[in-house]
Parts: C-alpha cells; sequence; structure tokens
C-alpha cells in the first residue's frame, strides 16, 4: 500500500478547526506524514464549512484551486455532510467524503483510498449524532498559547436560518472529566489559554446531566495549575443566567469577557428567527453580574421582512448598550431552512447599506471604547512579533483570536521584557478603533514617565500642511 503525504486546509469556525486537529493528530498516530505545506503533499485532507454561501463558495474555491493543482481529495466537513455524493460527481479529483459525524473514520477512509486508486468513498452518517467522550489525539495548527476545547456537538436550538443542526445533529456534550484529561494535556504541552467552543456553551451539560453544567466544568478547569486564562465562545440569551454569571465573575483564570450573539433586538425580528426576545434584559443581567466584563456579539442585518422601522430599532440599541466587540451578518438565504421561502426578502442592495450603517456607528463606538484604555495596565498573552511594525503582538483578555482586537507591544527603554507564550503586564500608551499600544512592565514609574514624554513629544509634533487640507 503507497502512503502518500496528507496535506491540509481547515475552513470555517474554531469548531471546524477542532476536527481537524483530531483527524491530522489520528493520521499522525496511524503514520502517516502529514505537511502544512501542500505543494509537497499527494492527497490533501480539506475540512469545509457549508454554513452560509459565501462559507460554501470559499470551501468549492478551495476545492477547485488544489484539484487544479493535481491533489487527490479527501472532503470532510459540513460540506461533505450537505452534500455528500455530489461532491464525487462534481470533483474527479475527489476521492472520498467524509461526514460531520464520522471524523474518527479517517485513518480508515486515506487507508482504503491510499490502497485502491478507483476507489472512491462516501463515508457520511444520514444523521451525524455519534460523538466520541474520548479523549482523541490532536496535532495542533495554531500557532500561540491558546487552544480550542470543543465541549459538546450539535445544536437543540430551531433557529430559523440556521442550517447547523442538519449538518451537525442534535446536541451532545462531552463529559467534565474528558474535557479536563484534554485540557490538562493541552497546558503541558504549553497552553496558556483554553478557550471553549461549541454551538451553545451555554446549553452544555443539559443532555447527560440533566442540568446547565458549564458552571461546574468553568470550575473544574480553573484547578488546573499553569493554566492563565479561561474564556468560553457562544452563549445564548436564556441560558446565560445568575449562576453562570456569578461563576465567570467568582472565578479569577474565567476572563470577563461575553461572547453571546443576540442576531437582533426588534421582537417582531427575533420572533421570526425562533431567538430569545427582550436581549436588553440579558445585556442589563451580564453587567450587573459581571464587573469590568466586555460583551461581544453578533447581528444579522436584512432578515427576511425587516422593515426600515425594525433596522431602526437595531441601530437604537446599538447606540445603547455599546456593544465592545461587536460583529455584523447580511442574511445569506439558503432554501434549506424555514427562512429561506419567507416573503420579503432584502435585496442584497439594501443589506450592505444596512451593515456598513451599524459598521460604521461600531467604529465610532470602538474608537470611544479604546481611547478609554490608554494609560491602563492589562494583561496582554503575546502570541508573535510584527517584523514590519517591530513589536509583539498580542491579545488582552477581553479579545478573542482571530476576531478581536489586537495589542501591539514594545519593550521598554529601561529593559522590560515581553515574553512570547506568557501573559504580560502592558501599559497602554496609544488607541486605534481595534488596535491598542503598549509597552512592556505595565505602569512602572518608569514607563508612565516614559509615556508622558512620548505624549508631549506627539503633541508638540507640527501637523504636516497635507493633513490639514485632507
Amino acid at each position: 500500500m503507497r502512503n502518500p503525504k496528507i496535506g491540509v486546509v481547515s475552513l470555517g469556525c474554531p469548531k471546524n478547526a477542532t476536527d481537524t486537529e483530531v483527524m491530522l493528530g489520528l493520521l499522525n498516530e496511524a503514520g502517516f506524514e502529514v505537511t502544512f505545506d501542500n505543494d509537497q503533499a499527494q492527497m490533501c485532507l480539506v475540512n469545509t464549512c457549508s454554513f452560509i454561501g459565501d462559507a460554501r463558495k470559499e470551501s468549492v474555491r478551495t476545492l477547485v484551486e488544489l484539484a487544479d493543482q493535481g491533489k487527490e481529495l479527501i472532503i470532510a466537513g459540513c460540506l461533505a455532510q450537505h452534500f455528500k455524493e455530489e461532491l464525487l460527481n462534481e470533483i474527479p479529483e475527489a476521492r472520498a467524503v467524509v461526514g460531520t459525524g464520522d471524523i474518527t473514520k479517517i485513518v480508515d477512509v486515506i487507508k482504503a483510498c491510499a490502497a485502491d486508486s478507483s476507489l472512491r468513498l462516501v463515508e457520511v452518517s444520514d444523521i451525524p449524532n455519534n460523538y466520541d467522550d474520548e479523549v482523541l489525539p490532536r496535532m495542533q495548527t495554531g500557532v500561540g498559547a491558546s487552544a480550542y476545547l470543543k465541549i459538546a456537538e450539535g445544536c437543540d436550538h430551531r433557529c430559523t436560518f440556521c442550517i447547523i443542526p442538519q449538518l451537525r445533529g442534535d446536541f451532545r456534550s462531552r463529559t467534565i472529566e474528558s474535557l479536563v484529561k484534554e485540557a490538562r494535556i493541552l497546558v503541558a504541552g504549553g497552553v496558556k489559554e483554553i478557550i471553549l467552543v461549541s454551538q451553545d456553551s451555554s446549553y452544555y451539560g443539559l443532555d447527560i446531566y440533566k442540568k446547565q453544567a458549564l458552571p461546574q466544568l468553568l470550575e473544574a478547569l480553573h484547578e488546573i495549575e499553569d493554566l492563565d486564562w479561561i474564556r468560553i465562545m457562544y452563549c445564548y440569551p436564556t441560558e446565560t443566567n445568575r449562576e453562570l454569571l456569578a461563576t465567570i465573575a467568582s472565578l479569577p483564570k474565567v476572563v470577563k469577557y461575553v461572547d453571546i450573539p443576540l442576531q437582533h433586538s426588534h421582537p417582531d425580528v427575533l420572533s421570526a428567527m425562533a431567538r430569545p426576545k427582550h436581549p436588553e434584559k440579558t445585556m442589563d443581567l451580564i453587567r450587573e453580574m459581571v464587573p469590568g466584563v466586555k460583551i461581544r456579539s453578533t447581528f444579522i442585518v436584512g432578515f427576511p421582512g425587516e422593515t426600515d422601522e425594525q433596522f431602526e430599532h437595531l441601530v437604537k440599541f446599538i447606540e445603547k448598550y455599546r456593544f465592545d466587540r461587536l460583529g455584523v451578518f447580511t442574511y445569506s438565504r439558503q432554501m434549506e431552512v424555514p427562512s429561506g421561502s419567507m416573503d420579503d426578502q432584502i435585496t442584497e442592495k439594501v443589506k450592505k447599506v444596512r451593515r456598513n450603517r451599524i459598521m460604521k456607528l461600531q467604529h465610532g463606538i470602538s474608537s470611544e471604547l479604546n481611547a478609554n484604555m490608554v494609560g491602563q495596565e492589562i494583561d496582554v498573552l503575546i502570541e508573535g512579533y510584527d517584523d514590519s511594525k517591530k513589536l509583539f503582538i498580542g491579545r488582552s483578555q477581553w479579545d478573542a483570536p482571530g476576531i478581536d482586537n489586537t495589542v501591539y507591544v514594545r519593550e521598554s527603554l529601561t529593559g522590560e521584557r515581553c515574553f512570547m507564550g506568557e501573559v504580560n503586564k502592558v501599559l497602554i500608551e496609544e488607541a486605534k478603533p481595534y488596535d491598542l499600544f503598549g509597552v512592556a512592565g505595565g505602569a512602572t514609574p518608569e514607563n508612565m514617565a516614559e509615556a508622558a514624554e512620548r505624549k508631549q513629544a506627539k503633541a508638540s509634533k507640527p501637523i504636516p500642511v497635507r493633513a490639514l487640507i485632507s
């Protein structure tokens, strides 16, 4: 049997990224050579996304590009679950499709394809309900001191715009014991931040423990030595309750950051989406229960039937609550879900205008909130170095990787160093709408004096004539 060198492309969300790492870990354990340089690969494992139209296009574009390079393709993930045999029919270079509930079969699939060059496999369960509670080997594909920990699979909610339950099945939690075991392995390998992900993290435990058990999971993870931060992604409004928020507030390692996609503010739009109403109550409760919290949310504009009045309601809601982090998406029509056949579909032009208006509003809010950080000492996890800026790159506890703000850090003139892969004290000296700039060592007297000198020098610097007339 030939032993092809396996390349990898992972598309979509962090949950997909963890699936990719598990498949690569299993292949590596089985003796396959895995490479992150696809030019060197004979066969490429592509873990695809099919959440919205743009994600599908990116997945198909990636597959076509690799096929044009002569690569044999193993197509995994949501696109494989969604279209199954169609992918084999449309893409001659595709050797196999592997569904979201079948990733642990990846070794057998690739062994079979390697042994028989004419074989084309479909390994896609109609209902992807299996979910292994064992701690499987992982080959980390990310860079830095953070790692995702997928605490559950699937979703029990039936939002009218979302195809995830069809692609991932019903909600299935892993046990606290298995998650703590995996987290300990990650931390032993140098990870400083564990990021909990699932389709709905606040729902965790209801299926196996008959109660929301995320507080108990957080307490168990908090006991791990050498772990600095625990971050929760994807909470659901009705499940973000007092017990969970009190736990977030009381555990020092749990970052004071709540990621809660609210999707809209107007009750009629939320009803059409099959989403919880009264997001203002959720916002008020979070800010009441967790001092110093920063909140990330996402909203959808252009949902079928969204009127100008309902959109204005959303604008005013965002103006009032001044989200620390915000994402805005235009509604993506999919005929497999109820919203795809709803009346009064909104034109793409109107959707884009609405999104641009909110993003412009958020730009101003972010600028003001970041400006308030100047002069503060904060903790920053240093993850890299920017050669062009000659600055270290990191994140605060209020920033998730890949989606939130970046902190650029310089080493001080008095010799305060930045430590890669560690949480560093940083004094913030300058703010831009989505980036902060600071100096290592925190609010030492030397750094404070140096920051004051730099501020004075900047203020006294002549303004270029071109800037005055632009």
